[in-house]
């Protein structure tokens, strides 16, 4: 046999041992809070029709898809995100149920990304959808239950930053910016690209006052903040933004996580189905977001069901890689007793082994 054989595709790896026991106990730990919020899990296909998701990504994100074709020529893609397939199998299952409905998951995705070398493509998503709601109070829920989610982990110092599409929509508005230039400056400034965002503000004859506001989105820690951000603009969408956040920000103190919370209007998001209240949580030891979510209230009509709706995802790599970095202990549930035999015991120990297993332990049997 082969040795290439023996090893994974770039971006992919076996996880095995003390890694994966690790892992299982903080996923159960993290589902164990969507649980006790209520929420019901969920599982969709690994793989979908290409149109599931192809609207509601951005183009460069798109071309990263894993695309494939079945006997029909159908285009199909491993799922590269949750939230379209969650909301397809919502609109199918609920079309004329208008009550809440709360689903959880986990599960891989898959991101055929040639711009960030080394990363892997392939990553465990864990997350909530909280659909046919449309209340702040949602949106409270939601946040609240994703912090809690990442305490349950393990980890402690982190933040979860908050933001609002309809801000940043607000202003291309009142700048007169048609859709297609507001998607790609979206995209830029998603990508924390300012140089570029610059040229093409300029090379479009944006107004400068606009320039200056795009290129300097306020990354806001406090409520007092958010007004001095509300000075700088004069549109209705923006200005309700901004005291949307404020409000929730009280309905976050009333589950005790407002010193989780900051505040950033200046991030956006690759995936354009955001409608509302986006969300991101970090921490230090990783380079990335370990937690990101908000508001989509458009996405279930394309699958024919009117009906606000709002989630987050949890990456597990990145919250490992976090737990792994700040020397973390992961306590499980129960550490497995070890009992050991001999050639002339065996059959008493493994008598009484196998009567405690019935009772609920754990327990590894080794020769002696």
């Amino acid at each position: 046999m082969s040795r290439e054989l023996l090893h994974t595709p770039e971006g992919v790896r076996d996880i095995y041992g003390k890694q994966s026991y690790d892992r299982s106990c903080v996923k159960h730990k993290i589902k164990d809070v969507m649980y006790r919020y209520g929420y019901e899990n969920i599982i969709t296909p690994t793989f979908e029709f290409f149109d599931v998701f192809a609207k509601e990504i951005s183009k460069q994100s798109a071309k990263d898809l894993y695309k494939f074709f079945d006997n029909e020529g159908n285009t199909l893609v491993l799922r590269p995100d949750y939230t379209p397939a969650v909301a397809r199998c919502i609109a199918k299952y609920h079309m004329d149920d208008d009550n809440p409905v709360r689903i959880c998951y986990s599960g891989n995705i898959f991101i055929n990304t040639h711009r960030l070398q080394g990363k892997l493509r392939e990553h465990m998503h864990m997350g909530a959808e909280l659909m046919c709601d449309g209340s702040m109070n949602a949106d409270a829920e939601m946040i609240a239950m994703m912090i809690e989610a990442i305490k349950a982990s393990g980890l402690s110092e982190f933040k979860v930053t908050i933001g609002s599409a309809k801000y940043y929509s607000g202003i291309c508005a009142e700048a007169k910016i048609n859709d297609k230039d507001a998607e790609k400056y979206r995209d830029l400034i998603a990508s924390k690209n300012y140089f570029a965002l610059e040229d093409e503000l300029k090379k479009n004859n944006i107004d400068e006052k606009y320039i200056d506001i795009l290129m300097h989105l306020p990354k806001i820690s406090t409520i007092d903040g958010l007004d001095k951000a509300k000075d700088k603009i004069s549109n209705k969408d923006s200005i309700d933004a901004i005291e949307y956040l404020k409000k929730l920000y009280g309905k976050l103190s009333l589950y005790g996580v407002e010193n989780y919370v900051s505040f950033d209007l200046s991030m956006l998001s690759e995936y354009n189905y955001y409608t509302g209240v986006i969300f991101r949580a970090y921490t230090y030891g990783v380079g990335e977001a370990i937690a990101q979510g908000g508001r989509y209230d458009n996405l279930l009509h394309k699958f024919g069901k009117d009906a606000p709706a709002i989630g987050f995802m949890i990456n597990l790599e990145y919250i490992m890689n976090a737990i792994a970095n700040q020397n973390i202990e992961i306590v499980y549930a129960q550490k497995p007793e070890v009992v050991t035999y001999t050639d002339d015991t065996y059959e008493e120990v493994l008598k009484n082994v196998t009567a405690k297993r019935n009772q609920g332990y754990y327990i590894v049997l080794r020769h002696e």
